[in-house]
């Protein structure tokens, strides 16, 4: 632990001790503090280039069953003296929460593993200048390129800090570095629009600039001249940039606020087949370097990598100890904490793990339909499961990509589409929610 870390901790741990000698019967202290750069330009010539260094404190209080959150950037004594007396005066104001509270003291995080979350270096202004120079340069040097959107490079570093009165104390830090680029090729009302990018923990795992700006533009030129499909009832085969909304959607229903509410389409499943044999869902937050990891999740409970879904079979919901105490359960240790609201569950570095065929067994299984490479809008019903998204991608046809398609909408079920879908092989760990290519067997598509 770095003696920064050390110092932090110390803070909060003395914020906790103002507030218990203020009236609260128990409280927590969260601390963020972040830097990062970001260039832009577009056509060569910059357009952005910001440094920012910030830090955030928030104090949560219970007085009894009743909790109030309080956060500053100010960390001078006066102001936190402030902030507790404020803390406690908002909790003894609010009506009773039975369900808030703290973690049991045997039940909190002692230690915990090192995922090699921070990259020791730090880019210069010169760096992400010069890799957005060449991450553009070779998107508009793709034949039939025809303009740009521009290219970004940015690089982050953060340390989120937790002390509660249960006795927890830990910290930890990451880094982020990103490079994408977007271009249009082609004329006037027949310009298509694409991009790429790449991100990851540590800037020597990035892809290389000319790669990134290579495949914006050979994705856009592929656009060029989409067809509108004819309405019917067809395969969908969901390409790796999309289908990880899939596992989002599901994440959402069974997160354990939907649950608790009864707002969830799949809120009656636990334990029931919700997706095809052989499926699974993993969420993992010690994955090394992954980009959504955490040694610990917002209460200070230890962080495990937990099969959402095992064979097809749903196994848990997703849960803080809020919700787990809503719904007579055990907290997954799923909790998310901001400095300015109390915890909530969320996924961590969540996939859908990938199946045996390739995608071009996919492509051929599929026989005619969509393979979709874009969507827009929301229309996702938690409630009801109900799905229906503008799309564009490319036309299927006797298995083979056959020319580009746009102003499509796809709509279906999700309970149908999730029990009948099909993973590819390809997964890759590109965003905080992934997933291989995906075939859902029949949808309808609404076009001409």
């Amino acid at each position: 632990m770095t003696t920064d870390s050390q110092a932090t901790l110390d803070l909060l741990s003395d914020l906790i001790a103002r507030a218990r000698r203020a009236g609260a019967d128990a409280a927590d202290a969260v601390h963020v503090e972040g830097t990062s750069i970001s260039h832009a330009q577009r056509l060569g010539e910059t357009e952005k280039l910001e440094r920012s260094e910030g830090q955030d404190l928030g104090l949560r209080v219970l007085v009894g069953r009743r909790q109030a959150v309080v956060s500053s950037s100010d960390l001078s004594a006066k102001a936190l003296d402030e902030l507790v007396e404020r803390a406690v005066a908002m909790a003894r104001a609010v009506p009773e929460d039975p369900y808030c509270g703290l973690a049991d003291p045997e039940a909190i995080a002692r230690s915990w593993p090192d995922m090699d979350l921070s990259d020791p270096s730090e880019p210069t202004a010169e760096m992400l200048i010069d890799w957005a120079r060449r991450t553009e340069e070779a998107a508009r040097a793709v034949p039939g390129v025809t303009n740009s959107e521009g290219a970004e490079a940015g690089w982050s570093r953060s340390r989120v800090s937790l002390v509660a009165s249960n006795g927890f104390a830990g910290s930890y830090e990451g880094s982020g570095w990103s490079l994408s680029v977007s271009v249009l090729a082609g004329e006037g009302t027949g310009m298509e629009r694409d991009y790429d990018f790449t991100s990851a923990v540590y800037g020597a795992d990035l892809r290389q600039p000319e790669d990134v700006g290579r495949s914006a533009g050979e994705r856009a030129i592929r656009r060029l001249k989409p067809q509108k499909a004819a309405t019917t009832k067809a395969a969908i085969v969901f390409d790796p940039r999309v289908s990880g909304g899939l596992v989002g959607h599901f994440a959402g229903a069974i997160n354990g606020q939907s649950i608790a509410r009864g707002t969830s389409f799949l809120k009656d499943r636990m334990g029931s087949a919700v997706f095809a044999p052989g499926v699974s869902v993993i969420d993992d937050p010690l994955r090394a370097r992954g980009l959504r990891s955490r040694p610990f999740d917002g209460e200070g409970l230890p962080a495990a990598r937990r099969a959402l879904v095992e064979d097809g079979v749903l196994r848990t919901w997703v849960l803080d100890l809020v919700t787990a105490r809503q719904l007579g359960l055990q907290s997954t240790g799923n909790a998310s904490r901001g400095t300015g609201g109390p915890p909530s569950p969320t996924t961590t570095n969540l996939y859908l793990a990938p199946g045996e065929a390739s995608p071009a067994e996919l492509l051929k299984r599929a026989g005619r339909g969509l393979y979709v490479t874009g969507l827009m809008g929301f229309g996702v019903n938690g409630v009801t499961g109900d799905y229906s998204r503008g799309a564009s991608g490319f036309w299927i046809e006797d298995g083979e990509i056959a020319y580009p398609v746009s102003e499509v909408t796809i709509a279906g079920n999700l309970k149908d589409m999730f029990a009948t879908l099909v993973p590819a092989s390809d997964l890759e760990f590109r965003y905080g929610t992934n997933a291989p290519t995906v075939l859902v067997p029949e949808m309808t598509i609404a076009g001409r």
